[in-house]
């Protein structure tokens, strides 16, 4: 067991000794991590949506724009000519409407849909409508209540009740404890997974690779020292490799980027930990499989690359088919980051990750069955 520590430990130095290791190990994911920020951004049209209503107000009255004013609080945002082609809905008040309703009359104003506006939102439009005109109802009827069914209706009086407070508030948010994994807060877990799997297969095949080559393995395998001993202080040396990523990721997101990596900080870490030791086994198995570092570096890429995209690295499974979020748990890397968004987003303990551990270390086991099966000095 010592032999196996001595060698992982001295991979390891001879790993951060070449400088040009930190540019793959960190350098190049917090940049890949930053540009992908802004795509997964949250749109603006996000949690505080205010969707525009085009407003054709022929009436001139103080109840119109008390009406227009209730719109405002319900969500929509009235607009006039100039931005009339950015609209999802209009409505057409009339030009009685101040009229008939002081006279006690029912009035209707219109809401049209829009040229080409048939889009989801569009029906939120409507929604956000139909609750302001249920609203100034009910702002008349108090009213009516508070002064009198014979009282006359004045802008004053019904401004003062529109601006009392309400007794009862809907609190409406995202589920779970945590804000939707945008911004950072998907692009540093996405891009720490597919980093962490892409640069220990890499480093663990070419390493592998370069010492059967070298004849390092063999002169190893003449010393007393079994097959498992040393492919497990290969594996040692890539799982702390791997260590150092995870450790200066963890840091650089709660204390710069701002994203939620201290509440289950030692979950998230072992979490990355078993993922390390998946993504190292992979590497070892190449390494015996070929002998060549640019083929080493060429497959791997052909594997890491896609197994992030479908894993959903890349952009939130939340956008893609059913099909390929399906496809996403049959991978490494879908497991993780589900895993870390639990974690991270949503508030979950480890608890909760019994699966997640599981299928990872069934992937593991399952790479370290073939490196042992494929052993080659």
């Amino acid at each position: 067991m010592s032999k196996a520590l001595h060698i992982g430990i001295n991979d390891l130095r001879l790993f951060l000794k070449d400088r040009s290791s930190f540019i793959w190990l960190i350098g190049m994911p917090l940049a890949f991590a930053f540009v992908m920020s802004f795509a997964a951004r949250e749109p603006r049209e996000g949690r505080n949506a205010r969707p525009e209503v085009y407003i054709e107000n022929l009436d001139s009255g103080f109840l119109s724009k008390l009406l227009l004013d209730t719109l405002g609080r319900e969500g929509v945002r009235p607009v006039g000519e100039k931005r009339k082609d950015q609209a999802k809905r209009g409505i057409t008040i009339p030009e009685d409407f101040t009229r008939k309703i002081l006279l006690k009359e029912q009035t209707v104003f219109e809401v049209f849909k829009m040229k080409d506006a048939d889009d989801p939102r569009s029906m939120l439009v409507q929604v956000s409508v139909f609750r302001a005109t249920v609203a100034f109802n009910g702002y008349l009827v108090e009213h009516a209540k508070e002064h009198g069914v014979n009282a006359p209706l004045t802008e004053e009086g019904l401004q003062a009740i529109m601006d009392t407070k309400n007794p009862v508030l809907l609190d409406a948010r995202f589920a779970g404890r945590k804000p939707v994994p945008v911004g950072m807060g998907h692009s540093l877990p996405g891009n720490l997974v597919m980093y962490l799997m892409l640069n220990l297969m890499i480093f663990g095949g070419a390493s592998i690779a370069n010492e059967r080559r070298n004849g390092v393995l063999k002169r190893l395998s003449i010393n007393p020292i079994g097959k498992a001993e040393l492919m497990g202080g290969k594996l040692f040396g890539l799982i702390l490799l791997g260590c150092v990523q995870i450790i200066v990721f963890m840091i650089l997101g709660q204390f710069v980027f701002g994203v939620n990596m201290g509440d289950q900080p030692v979950s998230i870490f072992l979490l990355l930990l078993v993922l390390s030791w998946v993504g190292a086994s992979v590497g070892i198995l190449i390494g015996f499989l070929l002998i060549s570092e640019d083929k080493i570096i060429g497959v791997c890429l052909m594997i890491g690359l896609p197994m992030g995209a479908l894993g959903g690295c890349w952009w939130p499974l939340e956008v893609v088919p059913e099909t390929f979020q399906t496809v996403a748990l049959t991978l490494p890397t879908g497991w993780a980051l589900d895993g870390l968004h639990k974690l991270i987003t949503f508030g979950s303990d480890i608890s909760h990750l019994g699966k997640h551990f599981v299928v990872l270390a069934g992937f593991g086991l399952a790479a370290n069955a073939l490196a042992a099966r494929f052993f080659r000095v």
